[in-house]
């Protein structure tokens, strides 16, 4: 019989993740990903330290500054003495499951401040932009005392929309030239964005990008008393325009909290991460437990013998009382 996780071991790594030790909060994100043993015991060993990190999620179409930005709030945060952490979601070698982009090349400014944290984790072909890993990865951040957790996407277009299930504050970013407005409307990211970030503001042709910005904004439906996106230019690679956008996202906080959508939207988080945990121990109870089972079911219905869902209604019942499901129909 296998030894459960040694509850002293995890204590002393939680600690140390309360403490800010790196190595620590990376051993956290590793267990996260790989979906370790160890994974239900730190988690709850981490829950009463989560629920004040500001988590920003910021996405957009590739090119358009993403990892720019994502590096200029790093330093706008950590002027405040802020501790910062840094999910970057990375695409998936095809080969390996690894991300393609590591961190350091992408935050090298930062990789020595031992008050940043910067991890990349792989999308693994997860169809919304981010990792499935992704929820917990962020209580790590939040319980290690992160102030802010900066969410960066892949930037595969429609299934972006995603990000705005794990954030509090979510960036829209765009850039002139590259027919980002039109992409956004295709993308329904105008009911995700709150604020909308038109990024290397230096080239031509922004003012006509920021008027069909604010046309799509007129035109979608929105209560008078939400929120309303503000826009914003930047030019991250400089840093022009940070500081004005960080005011944004503080205004956003104030507005959410004051008006309730703040708890209202962390409460359809949990609500959405309980339900994809459950899912997937459902999944994997199929597939791994009942396997077989399964087969002979998806015979049958191949062979007209049983119709689908008479056969999900008997791996169903199969999995609350443990007994194997027949493969024929009723009242055969």
């Amino acid at each position: 019989m296998t030894a459960g996780p040694d509850q002293a071991a995890i204590d002393e790594l939680v600690g140390a993740a309360r403490a800010g030790r790196p190595r620590a909060v990376a051993r956290l994100i590793s267990a996260v990903e790989n979906d370790s043993p160890a994974l239900r015991p730190l988690m709850a060993a981490l829950a009463p330290y989560t629920g004040r990190a500001h988590v920003i999620g910021i996405t957009g179409a590739p090119g358009v500054g993403k990892s720019t930005i994502t590096g200029a709030l790093v330093a706008a945060y950590r002027t405040r003495e802020w501790r910062v952490g840094v999910l970057a979601i990375d695409p998936s070698s095809p080969f390996t499951g690894g991300a393609l982009l590591g961190d350091r090349v992408r935050m090298q400014q930062h990789a020595l401040d031992g008050e940043v944290f910067i991890r990349s984790m792989a999308s693994r072909g997860h169809l919304g932009g981010l990792s499935v890993a992704t929820p917990q990865a962020l209580r790590v951040f939040d319980a290690a005392g992160c102030d802010v957790v900066l969410v960066e996407t892949v930037g595969v277009g429609q299934s972006e929309v995603e990000i705005a299930a794990n954030a509090d504050s979510t960036l829209v970013l765009l850039a002139p030239g590259m027919g980002d407005g039109i992409q956004a409307a295709k993308a329904g990211v105008l009911e995700i964005g709150d604020v909308f970030v038109v990024n290397k503001a230096d080239r031509d042709g922004v003012q006509s990008l920021i008027r069909e910005i604010r046309t799509m904004i007129a035109m979608a439906e929105r209560d008078p008393a939400r929120w309303k996106p503000p826009i914003t230019k930047t030019v991250a690679a400089s840093g022009d325009g940070i500081d004005e956008l960080v005011a944004e996202i503080d205004k956003h906080r104030a507005h959410a909290e004051g008006d309730g959508s703040w708890q209202q939207r962390r409460l359809h988080r949990a609500a959405a991460e309980v339900e994809s945990l459950a899912m997937a121990y459902l999944r994997r109870r199929v597939r791994f437990h009942r396997g077989d089972e399964l087969q002979d079911l998806a015979l049958s219905v191949r062979d007209g013998k049983l119709d689908a869902y008479t056969a999900a209604d008997q791996v169903l019942t199969s999995l609350r009382e443990g007994a194997r499901p027949t493969t024929q129909p009723s009242g055969s």
